[in-house]
């Protein structure tokens, strides 16, 4: 119902009566629902009308009649999920240079990363949380331990099935 008044009449009110403007708002939705028939269908031309059937048969009317465009993507494959894996990573290495600490991570590791972190249903969302648990965590608790200090590369490459880190001194240049 929130949705509805937002289509219908371009504001929301709050639970304290204060209303917002959205009357010059572009509204993106996103949704996984009916991600299960990109699995099964591999022509792009037969998925549009089976995933506008069950936004028909899970939506209601009038929200969907609310909606001006639905645009269907395609599934991510492996080269959009090692760019994803390759920019979350960039954030912590941007917030390890802060701590002088450089950060450097094998193919092998990075593709360990995109293997656990893409779920076909839920795509990339869980690669920023695999990439905290398998990265991240591990990282703080060494860095809280002083495993790794100002001034050393930190080296994190695969192991058998899992990530280690290495230590390593970064060169002055």
């Amino acid at each position: 119902n929130v949705l509805l008044q937002l289509l219908d009449d371009g504001r929301l009110t709050d639970g304290h009566g204060r209303t917002v403007d959205f009357r010059n708002a572009v509204v993106i939705m996103t949704s996984n629902l009916g991600s299960h028939i990109f699995r099964e269908y591999e022509r792009p031309e037969k998925v549009r009308p089976l995933l506008l059937q069950e936004l028909r048969s899970t939506l209601r009317p009038e929200f969907l009649n609310r909606i001006d465009e639905v645009v269907v993507f395609a599934p991510l494959g492996r080269d959009e999920i090692a760019r994803i894996v390759d920019i979350q990573l960039g954030h912590l290495g941007r917030r390890l240079a802060d701590r002088r600490i450089a950060l450097e991570v094998s193919d092998a590791a990075k593709a360990l990363l995109g293997r656990e972190g893409y779920d076909p249903t839920f795509g990339a969302r869980p690669l920023k949380r695999t990439i905290q648990r398998l990265v991240q965590d591990p990282l703080a608790l060494r860095l809280l331990e002083h495993e790794f200090a100002e001034g050393d590369t930190l080296t994190v490459d695969v192991e058998g099935d899992a990530l280690a880190f290495r230590r390593g001194v970064t060169t002055a240049s």
